[in-house]
């Protein structure tokens, strides 16, 4: 027995150690680092094979052929801003932008190429059906160029309606290209994409999705939903390709999400993402987009809008956390109001204290969650904080007509961002995400609106209810909160 003790010391001595230098061996945010050292001694064999897969940094090439990047239609998109400048000077109408909205922008534009468009036009969806009847049109009625970048392309009834549609244009001679993400586009795989090859479009899977297994780094995926259609059409946010998101899966019932649809110059904004992420991850030079003004097109008088917007996206291929940074900028910001939905709610330290002064300021703070999780462990943190901040005086809203996915944040009725972006570590640090910040009181009303249609359907948080969760229920609560920053 002494012997067995010995050796059983040993080997935690071992263990401690090799954790120790295998979670401090690269910077990282202190509460990661202490979720991966809790996960690695107390699970001395699983906690380091979960390592190696979760918890090793992004792939160095894949961080140089992301960072190297050149800016492709930068130029050609500050030309059109100018003249989209010039032409709102000659209607004479004052500048609405207000002081917390310029002090955004200004935050924006100094961590990253995202330049203020103005003049763009938004409309905003929240049913899958109509999102993709809307969609399919514009691309039915595309004349040169497709660009479509998802997370999940499923291989069920809407991913091969939007493929055959793919294919159609493709056969019409129109430039198709594809990026998708393998981790989460189950079935979507080359054999599926042949066609649409073979008919002259281009697929790629995203850099960081390319040989998960054999870099084994499961990680680091592309969030991003983007569509460009001529260069001109262009759509964002939450709705990734799949029959779930036309509320087709019991499991889930209903979905919910926000997508906007923009008419305008931010459109080149995120045609420039599209392209950047498209010339990272194919590994033929050939297939490779230059500049082409085609890409870029400047839009015309009787489609231009009145929403400024500024198209930002971040991603672990820079240490600068950009959109939780905007996040927490703008929450800081708010004097009356602040309404947020998002199905993970596992906010850092930094947003958690963010979100605590702003309520302790008085400003009345809305967060919408969904009733069922998609992620067990990931819904029972987000059930952790969400009783968290309700202590707060946060209010907390639980959505009970299916499944909401949307991802949205209104600030006093004035600023507001819809995209792909979650609020939890996952979103701030690991993924690749982008979203767009609207500077537009008509735009944010509409969203404030909607939120406060699904309060209609859902149940406010009370001290009631979370008195009558269970320890089993509580346990799993807290377990997974220690884990929430490698969830």
């Amino acid at each position: 027995m002494e012997i067995f003790v010995n050796i059983l010391i040993v080997l935690v001595v071992i263990n401690t150690a090799v954790a120790m230098l295998t979670v401090f061996h690269r910077p990282r945010n202190i509460t990661s680092t202490l979720a991966w050292l809790l996960a690695l001694l107390l699970l001395p064999v699983v906690g380091f094979l979960l390592y190696a897969f979760l918890g090793r940094g992004i792939a160095e090439e894949n961080i140089f052929d992301l960072t190297h990047q050149e800016h492709v239609g930068l130029a050609r998109l500050k030309h059109m801003i100018l003249l989209d400048n010039q032409a709102e000077n000659r209607t004479k109408n004052p500048d609405s932008t207000t002081h917390r909205a310029k002090l955004l922008i200004h935050y924006f534009n100094r961590t990253e190429d995202a330049p203020l468009t103005k003049r763009n036009r938004v409309k905003i969806f929240t049913d899958g059906q109509e999102k993709f009847d809307a969609l399919f049109d514009d691309i039915r009625q595309a004349k040169e160029t497709v660009h479509v970048e998802y997370y999940s392309f499923y291989n069920d009834d809407i991913g091969n309606q939007f493929l055959r549609l793919l294919e159609q244009k493709a056969r019409e001679g129109l430039e198709i290209r594809l990026i998708y993400d393998p981790w989460g586009s189950p079935k979507a795989n080359k054999r599926w994409f042949q066609k649409l090859i073979d008919l002259g479009g281009q697929v790629t899977p995203f850099i960081t999705s390319q040989n998960l297994i054999a870099k084994t780094r499961l990680n680091y995926h592309l969030h991003r939903k983007i569509v460009v259609v001529d260069g001109v059409i262009s759509w964002t946010g939450g709705f990734n390709v799949g029959d779930q998101y036309l509320g087709k899966k019991k499991k889930f019932g209903y979905w919910r999400d926000t997508h906007i649809r923009i008419v305008g110059t931010a459109s080149s904004s995120l045609q420039e993402r599209f392209i950047m992420d498209w010339n990272a991850s194919v590994k033929n030079e050939a297939m490779k987009i230059g500049y082409n003004e085609k890409y870029f097109r400047a839009v015309t008088e009787e489609l231009s809008g009145n929403s400024s917007i500024q198209i930002v996206s971040d991603g672990p291929d820079t240490q600068e956390e950009i959109l939780k940074g905007g996040t927490i900028r703008a929450v800081l910001e708010a004097k009356k109001s602040i309404l947020i939905q998002s199905p993970y709610l596992i906010p850092d330290e930094s947003m958690t204290s963010a979100l605590m002064v702003a309520a302790r300021s008085g400003v009345n703070i809305k967060i919408m969650i969904p009733d069922k999780p998609d992620h067990p462990f990931i819904y029972r943190a987000t059930q952790y904080y969400a009783n968290f901040l309700h202590q707060l005086g946060i209010e907390i809203y639980i959505y009970d007509n299916g499944f909401i996915h949307a991802k949205t944040l209104v600030i006093d009725d004035e600023i507001c961002t819809v995209g792909s972006m979650n609020q939890d570590f996952r979103s701030y640090a690991l993924n690749f995400e982008c979203n767009a910040y609207i500077y537009d009181r008509s735009v944010s009303h509409q969203l404030t609106e909607i939120f406060m249609a699904d309060i209609e359907d859902s149940t406010l948080l009370t001290d009631d209810i979370i008195e009558h969760q269970g320890n089993w229920l509580r346990f799993k609560q807290y377990f997974s909160r220690l884990l929430s920053p490698i969830l």
